[in-house]
Parts: structure tokens; C-alpha cells; sequence
């Protein structure tokens, strides 16, 4: 490896420490899979098999742009020496996760406890993970290297997501764990509560054998039904009192209604009588101009009468004066 800086060798060595957790990763994740029954855990656990294996080789490459080597440890010392370590702890490494494995397959009384067991390790890498990336991410903002910073923070946001998955996994695995090995009698708190419903009946049948006990009961039942009459008592009394002021409410709604009745009857009679009032004066005044017409027919009558009667007493003595003139031309 060349001569790095400062800064680029603790960003090598902080790169190489995620890149080893992503190869012990992989090969977890692989023995998990083929043990997992839930499918959508299963298929999860592939999807994230494939952004493990593609994590690694981002990793390395950024390794790789530095100018380091893309190793799972970081070993002290000349370059030969550096490289046998490397590929011995390596290997032992690569031994160790291929036999975490069949180690997995022993976890627990069953299925539902051993896939319980592996969400649980896989939460803890994932932790490790985010940890392993935050600081790296930061490491890389304070030396200016972007790309680095970028690629961490990429990274860190998958393995949360993969962890708040498995946060919510651990908790289905659980109950399907209750419900596979834990007898259905004892389930959401039966069997506590029905210990304690015997432990509280078992109680109350010593309390009622205890003679000191029994007078206390009944002291206390003396006075619950003293107190429950004192209480009807002043429930009666608070209830008459209600019921006079209701009383008192009803006088004085009634009253007022009364006499806004007496007033609408009186503005009601005033209103008739003046009603009565202009009818008469309307009569009066037809019954005068009936009387006056009536007046001048009769003075209109006598008027004609006269004229006619002297009409007829001319044309009489015209006429007996015609005849006695003829009488005269006779004789």
C-alpha cells in the first residue's frame, strides 16, 4: 500500500472495518435465507443480501481511489508480514462465519426461536453497520471527500431501513413464537388473571371466617346505609327544593303569561269599540243623506202635484167653456 496521509490512512482503516463486516455479512445472510419460512421475511433478506454483496464492492472501490487495499483487518508492520496476516485472519474469519451457519440451524426449541434469534443478530450487525457508516460519513465530510461522504451516507440509509424492517420482524416472530410453544390457556394474561380471581376469592372466604373480621363488615355495612339514608335524606330535601322552585318558576311563568294575555285582550276590546264607533258614525252619516233625498222626492212630489192639478183645472174650464158656447150657437 502506498504512503497515505493522516487522514486518507484512518478513512482506509474505518472503510476496511465496514468492508469486513459486509463480507461476514454476506455469508450470514446466505444460512439465514434458506431458514427463513415467512416469505416476506425471506424475500427481504435477499433483497438485502444484494445490497450487502453491492455495498462491498463500493466499499473497495472507494478503497481502492484512496490508494489503500481492500482488507477485512488492518495489520501493523512490512508489507510481506501485513499481507500473510491479512490472508490468515481472513481466512480464519471466512471459517467462522461459514460455521455460524449450522450453529444458527441449533438456536432454540424450533422454527419460530431460531428465525427469532437470527432477526436479532441481524438487528445487532445492522446497528454495527450504521454505526460503522455515520462515522465514516463524517470522517469523510471533515477531509473534504465528497464522494466517500456520499457513498457512507448512501449506505447508512439502506441499513436503516433494513433495521426498522427487522424492528418489525422481531416483533411478528414473537408472536408467532407465543403462539407455536406457549399453551393457549396462558396467552394475553389468562392464567394470571384467573390465579388472581382464586387468590381474591380464597381471600374473601378467610375474611368472612374471621369473627374480629365479619364485625368490622358489618360495622362498615352500618354505616355505608347510614350514610346511604343520610344521603337519600338530603337527596329528598334537595329535591323538594327543586321541585319548589320549579313550582315558584311555573307561578311566575304563568302570572306573566296572564297578564300578557289581559293586555292583548284589552288592546283587542279597544280596538272593537273603536271599530263599533266608526261603523255608527258611517251609519249616522248614511242615514242623514237618506233622510235628506227622501226630503226633496217629497218636496219634488208636491211640487209636480201642484203643477199638474192646475194644468187640470185649466184645461177644464177650457173645456166647459167651449161646450157652453157651443149650447149657445145651438140655441
Amino acid at each position: 500500500m502506498a504512503d497515505l496521509s493522516a487522514g486518507d490512512s484512518k478513512l482506509v482503516q474505518y472503510l476496511n472495518e465496514a468492508y469486513g463486516t459486509e463480507m461476514r455479512l454476506e455469508t450470514a445472510l446466505q444460512e439465514h435465507i434458506t431458514m427463513a419460512e415467512r416469505p416476506a421475511y425471506r424475500k427481504r433478506l435477499k433483497e438485502h443480501l444484494s445490497e450487502t454483496k453491492r455495498h462491498a464492492r463500493e466499499v473497495k472501490q472507494a478503497i481502492t481511489r484512496l490508494g489503500g487495499t481492500a482488507e477485512t483487518i488492518s495489520a501493523p508492520g512490512p508489507q510481506p508480514v501485513s499481507d500473510v496476516a491479512q490472508a490468515a485472519v481472513g481466512a480464519a474469519q471466512k471459517a467462522v462465519a461459514l460455521a455460524q451457519g449450522p450453529l444458527h440451524m441449533l438456536r432454540g426449541t424450533g422454527a419460530e426461536e431460531k428465525q427469532l434469534k437470527n432477526a436479532k443478530t441481524e438487528f445487532a450487525s445492522e446497528a454495527e453497520e450504521i454505526a460503522t457508516y455515520t462515522a465514516i460519513e463524517t470522517l469523510a465530510e471533515a477531509l473534504g471527500k465528497r464522494d466517500v461522504q456520499q457513498l457512507a451516507r448512501g449506505i447508512r440509509r439502506e441499513e436503516e431501513r433494513m433495521r426498522s424492517f427487522l424492528e418489525k420482524e422481531i416483533a411478528r416472530l414473537t408472536k408467532a413464537l407465543v403462539k407455536a410453544e406457549i399453551p393457549a390457556a396462558e396467552r394475553n394474561g389468562k392464567a394470571g388473571r384467573r390465579k388472581g380471581s382464586r387468590a381474591r376469592r380464597a381471600s374473601g372466604k378467610r375474611a368472612s371466617r374471621t369473627p374480629a373480621m365479619a364485625a368490622s363488615a358489618r360495622t362498615a355495612s352500618r354505616s355505608k346505609s347510614a350514610g346511604a339514608k343520610a344521603s337519600g335524606k338530603g337527596k329528598a330535601s334537595a329535591g323538594r327544593g327543586k321541585a319548589s322552585a320549579s313550582r315558584g318558576k311555573a307561578g311566575s311563568a304563568s302570572r306573566s303569561s296572564a297578564s300578557s294575555s289581559t293586555r292583548k285582550a284589552a288592546s283587542v276590546g279597544s280596538g272593537a269599540r273603536r271599530a263599533v264607533a266608526k261603523g255608527a258614525r258611517k251609519a249616522s252619516s248614511t242615514a242623514g243623506k237618506a233622510s235628506s233625498d227622501a226630503r226633496s222626492a217629497a218636496s219634488g212630489a208636491r211640487k209636480a202635484g201642484a203643477r199638474g192639478a192646475r194644468k187640470a183645472v185649466r184645461s177644464g174650464a177650457s173645456t166647459a167653456e167651449s161646450g157652453a158656447r157651443k149650447a149657445r150657437a145651438r140655441v
